[in-house]
């Protein structure tokens, strides 16, 4: 018999098709997450499953699963994975980094443009017909070359994202929660790599690409705001929580910040209060990944992660790969 298999959510096709050919599929045809009574009914009799960052996978889930034998995270963070109990329970899991990078990297350059051009603002001017004619004070945004680029945390994403800048003939500062040096940025921009408090001191667009952790959880909140220039504007294509929403509206507000580009919440969908209503906000509903090409690639991955789980194989990119090597 083929191994019973729930992929959590509509994936592209071509992830579900791979699934098919040695597996029993049931997907959650309807576009919403599984609430979490559907999630731990429909996992009972499962051998794998392929979910997504609204699905908590925790001992709970486990003792719901008794004959699953993988995880499969279709997103590269996965702070929402116990995996220390699914390591204790011997069960593999797996998400989908780098095939996301260029993508998500990309759009934390779109939010930068758009919030220091004032593009939306602007567009929504023109299209409600108030627009007069050219002034020469008009709709002065931001200066983009030349200016300080903070990237905070240099992983995958945060490093793609640096390197875009070359052309803006950007300074690049950066930091670690590890500490360790970037070789990468730092031989091809001359990056630099400083504490959080010199980062958020000297830079002119503040990145944010760390993993949300207990230590990252609002890192950015009303003491490290304050720190930045008044000027700056913020970027988060990363994880919302990495930021304590009301302090950035109150920061937004006051003028202490002067912009932000904000692709996840603290907690999605639903925004703090008064952040839709600022002008010098870019809202976007956590689209970070999402290209036909970076989506595909995604549920390819994820697809062939679950499949050598089922196999009993070291899937491509394990995060507990000592469950395997314990036999």
């Amino acid at each position: 018999m083929k191994p019973k298999v729930l992929v959590t959510r509509m994936i592209p096709h071509s992830g579900i098709e791979l699934l098919e050919t040695c597996c029993e599929v049931e997907v959650n045809a309807e576009d919403r997450p599984l609430t979490r009574a559907e999630l731990l009914d429909r996992v009972r009799d499962k051998a794998g499953v392929l979910g997504l960052m609204a699905d908590r996978i925790d001992g709970e889930f486990f003792d719901a699963a008794p004959h699953l034998r993988g995880y499969a995270n279709y997103a590269v963070g996965y702070d929402n994975i116990d995996v220390p109990e699914a390591t204790k329970r011997r069960i593999p899991v797996a998400n989908t980094p780098g095939v996301l990078t260029d993508a998500t990297a990309e759009l934390a350059w779109a939010l930068l443009f758009a919030v220091a051009r004032r593009v939306v603002e602007l567009d929504q001017i023109m299209r409600s017909g108030q627009w007069s004619g050219w002034g020469p004070m008009q709709f002065l945004g931001a200066d983009v070359c030349g200016k300080t680029l903070g990237i905070v945390g240099a992983g995958r994403i945060g490093t793609a994202m640096a390197l875009m800048s070359k052309g803006f003939r950007m300074p690049v500062l950066y930091t670690n929660a590890s500490g360790r040096r970037n070789e990468v940025l730092e031989k091809e921009l001359g990056a630099c790599l400083v504490s959080l408090e010199e980062l958020l001191e000297r830079s002119d667009y503040v990145s944010l690409h760390a993993p949300l952790t207990p230590q990252s959880r609002h890192l950015f909140n009303a003491n490290t705001l304050a720190r930045m220039k008044k000027t700056a504007i913020l970027i988060n294509t990363s994880r919302g929580p990495l930021i304590k929403e009301d302090d950035l509206v109150h920061a937004l507000k006051t003028g202490q910040l002067s912009g932000a580009g904000l692709d996840v919440y603290e907690f999605e969908p639903r925004m703090a209060e008064g952040l839709a209503a600022l002008p010098n906000t870019v809202l976007l509903p956590h689209v970070g990944s999402a290209t036909e090409t970076t989506r595909t690639n995604m549920a390819i991955l994820a697809a062939r992660n679950l499949l050598a789980m089922l196999r009993n194989e070291r899937p491509e990119t394990c995060l507990n790969p000592e469950v395997l090597a314990q036999g």
